[in-house]
């Protein structure tokens, strides 16, 4: 077994700060991060770690530091689960986040942090305009001309929005408007869910200079509710697929003034094939364009990054610390510079690719154009149907593990059933019968959780085909367990963030409280990591 380096909080801390490229990956279950982690650390949950590790670090020889809570080990075992698909330079921040703290440094509750306290700092020192949802409540009732534009992908704006909204994700807005909206006069509102994107998505369309007066929903539909007034859930409503032509030439220069004012460089086919096959540099390939638009096709080795959410969730996508990140739109010019203005204020290293998927990358690539990573050998695992798994059951020769999420298990499992995950499968099982039986949505995962069972020396294992749909298809019972697994256990789940989400007060009044407080916890080297505003105003 490799012993992997050691790195000290205090060369952590230097790492972050000196421009080094690196990966600090947090392995802890996604619960346990939201609950507190270092500033800059990506979520790369250790039950998803050979399946997640390929996108967020393509590149084997890059340097990747791993931390943990200090005490579990997870670190460690993930170092050598990296090691094992040829990861060459893994170091474990020696006693992980404890020894981070006990250093003097902060650890930060929820998501997507840095991105939410970018939003948070560009409010503040771009001063963007706000309404409140009483002063929206009151627009309307004047009969004042202006549209609501919800600035999160069509799946959250369907689940629940301000009454009256339009599906524009904020890295289509300055693309659609001009076809959207007529006239210069109109006022244009742009609500998220809380703030972020309600403030990024309205400075966007400052910075690329609309006429129209532009204001942010202070609080976004979280505000909306707490102030009493009903949400709507089930909209269909979205910006248009056809775009203003004639508009077209003006947002391109529109665009082009942009990148000269953040010092963003368009980039050739050319230049970018020879950057994806250096050793000693990570370079990304992030396509921002609509799903639909992906999904008709793109250039091989890019992935699917909507530009709004590329900039709300940047470590979702990037895992490695001053890469290179180029950006790809459909050919207009618009959106890849926009999105790139808003990255390179995020203190990325981005460019845009001339001419996005009409560029000629494609002709241009190797065959393969990442030094991706595999995912190893995990192991076979046998099927068991629905019928011969109840007749196991019914026999008591058989323990069975659920992998799925552990709010899904509360609501409906298996009779007998244990929920479990891979970092404590094998605790779990001890004492478990010497067939084994998973139940998991997600047939890789349940395979990376089975070699913790093959190495303790279990070697009966099967997976339940078709998972807990089939068990319910073949016609038996469930039950539900509100209370097991305890909170306390539920360590892939972060209550706060997802509990505002249900309809509960006081978690959305505490992630507001969350999202406002961010850059107090700031240290100096820490905001200067952020580079907001350019020598030019935009």
């Amino acid at each position: 077994m490799i012993t992997p380096k050691r790195v000290s909080a205090k060369q952590l801390k230097t790492m972050l700060h000196d421009g080094s490229e690196f990966a600090l990956l947090d392995v802890r279950e996604a619960g346990q991060f939201g609950e507190s982690h270092m500033l800059f650390a990506t979520p790369c949950p250790y039950s998803r770690l050979e399946l997640d590790i390929v996108t967020l670090v393509p590149r084997k020889a890059a340097a990747i530091v791993l931390t943990d809570d200090g005490v579990l080990g997870i670190a460690e075992r993930a170092a050598q689960r990296l090691a094992a698909m040829c990861y060459s330079d893994v170091a474990v921040v020696d006693g992980g986040n404890r020894a981070w703290a006990a250093a003097g440094h902060a650890l930060f509750a929820g998501v997507n942090v840095p991105s939410k306290t970018f939003g948070e700092l560009v409010e503040h020192a771009y001063h963007t305009p706000r309404i409140t949802a009483q002063e929206l409540v009151r627009m309307k009732a004047d009969g004042e001309d202006f549209v609501l534009f919800d600035g999160r992908p069509v799946h959250e704006h369907r689940k629940m929005t301000i009454p009256g909204s339009t599906c524009v994700p904020n890295a289509e807005l300055p693309l659609r408007v001009p076809a959207m909206v007529k006239n210069p006069k109109t006022k244009i509102i742009v609500n998220c869910a809380g703030r972020t994107r309600s403030i990024i998505g309205a400075q966007t369309l400052i910075n690329f200079g609309v006429p129209n007066p532009v204001y942010a929903l202070e609080n976004g539909t979280q505000g909306w509710y707490l102030s009493g007034l009903e949400l709507e859930y089930g909209s269909t409503r979205t910006y248009p697929e056809q775009i203003d032509d004639g508009a077209l030439p003006a947002q391109q220069a529109a665009a082009r003034k942009l990148m000269a004012c953040f010092g963003i460089s368009s980039v050739a086919a050319q230049d970018v094939s020879r950057w994806l096959q250096e050793t000693n540099r990570t370079t990304y390939l992030c396509d921002v364009r609509t799903p639909e638009e992906f999904k008709a096709g793109t250039i091989p080795g890019a992935v699917h990054a909507p530009g709004g959410q590329l900039i709300q969730a940047t470590d979702q996508w990037v895992g490695v610390r001053n890469a290179r990140i180029v950006l790809i739109d459909g050919g207009e010019n618009v959106r890849a510079p926009v999105v790139a203005s808003w990255l390179k204020q995020l203190g990325c290293d981005v460019h845009v690719l001339e001419d996005g998927v009409k560029s000629g990358l494609q002709d241009l690539l190797p065959a393969s154009p990442h030094d991706r990573g595999e995912r190893g050998n995990l192991p076979d695992l046998a099927p068991i149907s629905a019928a011969e798994l109840k007749q196991a059951l019914d026999a008591g020769t058989c323990s069975v593990f659920d992998l799925g999420l552990s709010m899904n298990f509360r609501k409906a499992h298996i009779p007998g059933s244990r929920w479990s995950i891979r970092s404590r499968l094998t605790t779990d099982a001890k004492h478990a019968k010497s067939s084994i039986v998973l139940v998991a949505e997600d047939s890789d995962a349940a395979r990376l959780a089975a070699t913790e069972l093959v190495e303790s020396g279990i070697k009966d294992i099967k997976l339940l085909a078709g998972g807990l749909a089939a068990w319910t298809q073949a016609g038996y019972t469930t039950e539900a367990s509100p209370e097991v697994p305890p909170n306390s256990e539920c360590i892939d789940y972060l209550f706060f963030v997802h509990d505002r989400h249900a309809g509960n007060r006081e978690a959305m009044k505490q992630y507001l409280a969350w999202e406002t407080g961010l850059m107090a916890q700031l240290d100096e080297q820490d905001k200067a990591t952020f580079r907001i505003g350019s020598t030019q105003n935009p």
